[in-house]
């Protein structure tokens, strides 16, 4: 074990927890990581001073796994997030550590969704509370005593947290917790502001900073596409189209995403193979060996899985799934560009991970720029060129070798020579479209609420945005008013999100609620006409995704 886990075996975490970390791929401890673990684990209070992207979520996420009781179920610990986006990535680190935890249950608490289920989690024994202040203070007007059990309090961002306007909740939330609590604080700027807090609430805290290092990866072309979770396969699948690649390694965060994504791959004709922690040394060994003699084209791996992999012939490297830190990030494409080579990286980025793609960025100096996926017109060059560069080389000697074949088929079949050489085309291309309307029609459909990255360029000749407003949808169900909120897809809001929202803060039923259309820089929702400018008054402060819902009734004059 010691020997797997590098230096976290130092810090004498959980078995458990130890075994998520290898399944992560994490093989050192980072500085933060480094200096805070012990600190959390000995129970004394601290300061942390780190950029995103240091790898702090671990830093203060291993210890206290480490410190929770299973067999309690209750909240344990209380960690606080400036946003819904930071506290969803926080709880997700929280389950994927303590995967081999029976009995450890993590739950978000955010605005946006449906305040019930989440009560409802925290008092059914959710030891690990991954929270936003504001949605937090909501739970203590219901239930002052939910965080009278907390005994570790995390501060995630504190700036930001400031920034957000969020002092007076978090002083709310410290009079709800234990006086004997653990506290730990992290922060990338220590003003003012923060110091008062540490002074107010922390007891002989110790300080940690840590300097971010600017990784760069100057050699390697960067990319990234914008792009639903549930599109990632079709969107790898286009990508491919025109990507003129050697050969690729693709990273997925999961053992079964690897091997759905491999047999996705073969079924449209490329030489893939899945790598994961499940296959055996010697069959890994035959695939690198495949990737590198060109028998595989394609491998689809884990970090894990990919440790140590090194193949000359690999021009491009797709992470399809988001890496968990910067540093995995340039780890993983580091595998591309080697020795004096082009490279090129690309990288799928849904709407809730565009914070860790700017993150990505700070950490290694560099724009990562955006594309789209490929029109058509597009894939339809790529695939003439693919089918022109096969048959180029068979055609110097064709007619010396099967002229006379070609003659006797075309008398026997009674054809032109064109006639039977389109019919030896679509055999050869086995089905393939090979006409724009066709190619059209394989694309994948783009919802409404798509990223911007898959939106067309506005240009002179389309509906500016007042007409693209104007434009009803649908007609309005007696009864309904259609209202309007400036929130869209471009804030990482869903239908779900205005939802929840909505019956929760509004007290409707679910029936009162008509059509929700999400566009990307609004969305229109219907309401009923009856009581309209009281409900629309008893929503005027609600948020969701961290921002002021500001639902008006919308005039399509």
């Amino acid at each position: 074990m010691t020997q797997e886990t590098g230096g976290f075996a130092a810090f004498n975490l959980n078995p458990n927890i130890l075994a998520a970390v290898i399944a992560t791929g994490y093989e050192e401890p980072s500085a933060i990581q480094q200096q805070s673990i012990p600190i959390i684990m000995a129970g004394k209070d601290m300061i942390g001073q780190a950029q995103t992207g240091t790898g702090k979520t671990a830093a203060f996420a291993l210890p206290i796994l480490h410190c929770i009781d299973p067999a309690k179920r209750e909240p344990q610990a209380l960690i606080l997030a400036p946003t819904r986006e930071l506290a969803l990535q926080v709880a997700t680190a929280f389950e994927t550590y303590a995967k081999q935890m029976p009995g450890v249950t993590v739950v978000a608490v955010y605005g946006g969704a449906p305040m019930g289920p989440q009560l409802k989690a925290i008092r059914n024994g959710a030891q690990i509370v991954v929270a936003t202040p504001g949605r937090l203070c909501d739970h203590l007007r219901r239930d002052e005593k939910v965080l009278s059990t907390v005994n570790h309090l995390v501060l995630d961002e504190a700036d930001e947290m400031l920034k957000l306007g969020f002092m007076d909740d978090l002083e709310v939330i410290f009079k709800a917790l234990p006086p004997t609590r653990q506290t730990v604080l992290f922060s990338a700027t220590l003003p003012q502001s923060i110091r008062a807090i540490a002074e107010r609430h922390l007891r002989d805290p110790e300080h940690v900073k840590i300097q971010t290092k600017t990784q760069t990866v100057t050699a390697i072309e960067q990319a990234h596409l914008l792009v639903h979770a549930d599109q990632k396969t079709s969107a790898v699948l286009s990508l491919l189209e025109v990507e003129d690649f050697d050969a690729l390694i693709m990273f997925v965060r999961t053992k079964q995403a690897t091997l759905d994504l491999a047999s996705a791959l073969e079924a449209k004709g490329y030489k893939a193979a899945a790598l994961n922690g499940d296959i055996a040394q010697n069959q890994r060994e035959r695939v690198i060996d495949s990737l590198k003699d060109g028998r595989l084209d394609i491998v689809v791996a884990t970090d894990v899985a990919a440790r140590g992999l090194d193949v000359p012939r690999i021009t491009h490297v797709f992470n399809v799934d988001m890496p968990y830190d910067p540093e995995s990030y340039v780890h993983r494409i580091g595998r591309t560009g080697r020795a004096g080579r082009e490279g090129r990286a690309l990288l799928l980025v849904t709407p809730r991970e565009r914070r860790m793609l700017q993150v990505i960025e700070r950490v290694t100096g560099q724009k990562v720029a955006e594309v789209r996926l490929p029109d058509a017109q597009a894939v339809l060059d790529a695939r003439i060129k693919k089918l022109t560069n096969s048959l180029s080389p068979l055609v110097a000697d064709a007619e010396s070798t099967h002229g006379d074949l070609l003659d006797r088929l075309t008398a026997d079949i009674g054809c032109t020579p064109r006639a039977l050489a389109a019919a030896l085309l679509r055999k050869a291309t086995n089905g393939q479209a090979l006409t724009l309307a066709a190619i059209e029609k394989e694309r994948p459909l783009v919802p409404n609420n798509a990223p911007r990255g898959d939106r067309p360029e506005r240009t002179g000749d389309r509906p500016d945005r007042g007409d693209r407003e104007r434009r009803a949808p649908v007609p309005l169900a007696e009864g309904r008013a259609r209202c309007r909120t400036a929130l869209g897809a471009r804030d990482g809001i869903a239908a779900k999100n205005l939802l929840g929202a909505i019956l929760n803060e509004g007290g409707l039923a679910r029936e009162a609620i008509g059509r929700i259309q999400v566009r990307d820089s609004f969305s229109l929702v219907e309401l009923p006409e009856d009581g309209l400018e009281k409900l629309l008054a008893k929503l005027k402060d609600t948020r969701v995704a961290g921002k002021q819902l500001k639902l008006r009734r919308y005039r399509e004059d």
